[in-house]
């Protein structure tokens, strides 16, 4: 059995690439898939305002919140799968947790916004490509 780490941010983007594994085309039906979400941390100052616990709900509910669309898809396929809140820098969290878990993929949704809007605001997609060790695979969603 593969394994494959979705990567999602709640967008339609994302759920466009949850259906490219729900519909086993190109993985196949032989697949578990790690569904990822990453929030940036936050400061050390915002987390001693605030407090750890309401933290780490937010953290909770916010993760949840952006996982549930795929995580609906992938389940209506029949397709199993994990779910995994992470904290941190985006990019360097999906490679990590792709390496730990023995990933044969990284599937990400691309917003696709062009490389002058990329290059000035970076792009978590570009940068996961960049440094992870197994392909990386970017789904664009249809147009509307």
């Amino acid at each position: 059995m593969k394994t494959l780490v979705l990567a999602t941010d709640g967008s339609n983007y994302s759920d466009a690439a949850a259906r490219c594994i729900a519909d086993k085309t190109l993985f196949g039906s032989d697949v578990t898939v790690h569904v990822v979400h990453c929030m940036p941390d936050l400061s050390g100052d915002i987390k001693s305002l605030v407090g750890k616990a309401e933290v780490d709900a937010w953290y909770a509910e916010e993760s949840t919140g952006a996982m549930a669309s795929v995580c609906a898809i992938l389940g209506a396929a029949g397709v199993p799968f994990e779910r995994h809140a992470l904290v941190g820098f985006p990019p360097e969290r999906i490679v990590h947790h792709a390496q730990s878990a023995g990933a044969a993929a990284i599937v990400m949704g691309s917003h696709g916004r062009g490389v002058f809007v990329e290059a000035l605001m970076g792009s978590v997609a570009g940068r996961v490509l960049a440094h992870a060790e197994c392909p990386v695979v970017l789904v664009k969603a249809p147009k509307a």
